[in-house]
This record gives structure tokens, sequence and C-alpha cells, in this order.
């Protein structure tokens, strides 16, 4: 479309018409080129909590967003190179304990025992971080060193917390090597406020 002013009997009325059709072609413009980006805080380390970051980034990531995770305290579990992430009944009363295995009358059923008592079972975090994985693998969805891979492999940035890093005494060698920040919150929150969405695992 043509840019040059036209000519007309009402030059003011038919020259705000223009302004706001160039605007409006200049705003959809802007939109057609925005990229959507996110950016997620995780703090869980457990094994149920690791997903929600890593399967939100890889699908914002596959629709052509910019992604970024920031990993603090408990989150930077989530970055070391051998993963040994557990489920836990304790504190999570809303947890369903389904049985992956075994006979038809039991496979699948809820195991009738308040999270209060599973807590109290010596090895019972050992038996439904495996009942967790178990499912997991029968329903077909991907290992947690899968859904990394797949981020990583998305170019999602994965960002660790110095001074997390700091606090517990890691080194850096624990982690994998496709880290690609080491900072703290006063450097992630600026990219975070720029993002156009926000979220808190």
């Amino acid at each position: 479309m043509s840019s040059t002013l036209p000519v007309v009997d009402n030059p003011t009325a038919d020259l705000n018409n223009w302004f706001d059709q160039r605007f409006d072609e200049k705003m959809a413009a802007r939109e057609a080129a925005h990229v959507p980006s996110m950016t997620i805080i995780s703090t869980k380390g457990t094994l149920d909590m690791a997903y929600p970051p890593f399967i939100l980034a890889s699908t914002a990531a596959a629709l052509g967003w910019d992604v970024s995770i920031f990993f603090t305290f408990y989150g930077l579990n989530l970055l070391k190179r051998d993963l040994d992430l557990k489920v836990s009944p304790l504190g999570n009363p809303a947890m369903p304990m389904k049985l992956p295995e075994g006979p038809a009358w039991i496979k699948g059923k809820d195991i009738p025992m308040p999270t209060s008592v599973m807590t109290l079972i010596p090895g019972f975090e050992k038996m439904a971080t495996g009942m967790m994985m178990k499912t997991m693998d029968n329903k077909g969805i991907a290992r947690i060193d899968q859904l990394r891979e797949m981020c990583i492999e998305a170019d999602v940035k994965l960002v660790a917390c110095q001074m997390t890093v700091d606090l517990f005494d890691y080194a850096k060698e624990e982690f994998i090597p496709e880290i690609e920040e080491w900072v703290g919150a006063a450097s992630f929150l600026p990219r975070a406020l720029k993002a156009d969405v926000n979220l808190f695992v």
C-alpha cells in the first residue's frame, strides 16, 4: 500500500484515517514478528516435580517460544549429571498411589493407605519411586533425562542459581555442561521482566 498522503476535500478527517490505517499495519507487522517468551523458576528436586518445568519448557520451545528455566535450591538437582530423583508421600496428601503391576483385580487400584502411614514404612519411598517410574514407562511418558535432553536440543536456556550452588557447596563438575549461565536472582529477574509468561514451580 502506498504511503503517499491522499488529496481529499476533508484533509483532517482523511489524514487521521490514513494514520490510523498505517498504525494498524505497523502493529500487525510487529505482532507477527514477535517471538513469545517464557521463564520458569524451578525449585523442587523430586521426581514428580521434575516433570512440570521440563514438559512446559519443551512444549513451549516446540511452539517456537524463547524459554529459560532458572533452577534454584532443590531444583538444581534436575541439572546434575547423575539424576537420582525420588518421589515421597511425605507432605503430599494429594499424591495418588496406584499399583502399576499385578493381577487385574488390583492393578491400577489406589493403595488404601494414608500418606502419613506410608512415610513410616521403611523403604516405602524407594517403592513409591519405582512404582511411579513403572507407571510412566507403562504410559509411554519420557524419563526426566530424556525430557531434559529434548529441552537442550530445543535451545531452552538452562540457568543455575549461583547462590544455591555456593550455599550447598556444590562443585560445577557435578552438573551437566549445557548450563548456559551461573547467575543470581538479580541477573535472572530482568530476563523474567521482559518475558510474556512467568511460572514458578
